[in-house]
């Protein structure tokens, strides 16, 4: 019978080869040895203070498989949960489920769970027997590979001749230039039709602000400090603006005076301005 122990340190290259033997072959893989070779699920979980590791041992004290019980808060999950092919069907699997439970119990978990194949009935029956259910299920879907014709042509600074190099790099210092100008506020303005427009936001940021502060002031407030802000233009949010705080306490938007439309042939366009404020000691330079 399996013997359930905590994972020790000199396992860990055979516990890693059998997470890729054991996956590689589940997923028939020609070469199941070098399966996820460029991937590590044992030596991250093992030293992660937040991770309890367990090996199972099999009748002459071999490393059979091993699984990784993660607490994050009050919620916990394990995996990947493997052990050797030829070993498979034996019980090895579900006595480590049992540790991973075991552990989470001691833990005072609230919630768990795990990730599986949602395809395999062994796998879904194996956890059941733990009380887990399938929850979401992901369709695994495949495509064959293949060739797909080059759309668009590239070229290297270094194959340009000496003569070009001076205009690429013109360029490519323009449009930075362009960027950083247009990162005011913290929002990108580079989908902004014209500089009235970014003339707008501006404006529109301000009136917010004028808007908080009246609030503070009328509810006896020494200051307040600004949660996230969305700045909407012709329906379309072009990006939140995070500041410390995160959660509302009091709610403010810019539903006064509208802002004024920029009358430009037949275009109007129209900015929006909403978000929250959190009452007390402000944050926000004066």
């Amino acid at each position: 019978m399996a013997v359930i122990r905590a994972l020790a340190e000199a396992d860990l290259p055979q516990a890693q080869r059998i997470v890729r033997v054991a996956f590689g072959t589940f997923l028939g893989a020609p070469d199941p040895e070098h399966f996820w070779s460029d991937l590590d699920y044992v030596y991250g979980r093992f030293a992660a203070e937040h991770t309890a590791a367990f090996a199972a041992e099999d009748d002459n004290r071999a490393l059979a498989g091993s699984n990784f019980a993660t607490r994050w808060g009050s919620v916990g999950f394990f995996g990947p949960l493997t052990t050797r092919p030829d070993l498979w069907d034996g019980g090895i699997g579900q006595r480590l489920a049992a540790a991973a439970c075991d552990q989470f119990a001691a833990w005072g978990v609230r919630h768990a769970g795990l990730f599986t194949f949602a395809h395999s009935a062994k796998h879904v029956g194996l956890y059941g027997k733990f009380g887990f259910h399938p929850r979401f299920l992901t369709a695994i879907m495949a495509a064959r590979a293949g060739q797909q014709p080059q759309t668009t042509a590239a070229s290297r600074y270094s194959a340009l001749p000496e003569g070009e190099r001076r205009d690429v790099e013109n360029a490519c210092r323009e449009l930075t230039r362009k960027l950083n100008e247009d990162q005011k506020l913290g929002i990108n303005l580079l989908g902004a039709k014209d500089h009235a427009e970014s003339a707008l936001l501006v404006e529109a940021l301000r009136n917010y602000q004028a808007r908080a502060d009246t609030i503070a002031k009328a509810l006896g407030f020494p200051g307040y400090t600004l949660g996230q802000i969305s700045v909407r233009t012709e329906g379309q949010v072009v990006r939140p603006i995070a500041f410390k705080a995160m959660q509302a306490t009091a709610m403010a938007d810019s539903g006064g005076a509208p802002p004024p439309p920029i009358e430009g042939g037949k275009n109007t366009v129209t900015v929006v301005v909403s978000g929250s404020v959190i009452l007390g000691t402000s944050s926000l330079p004066r």
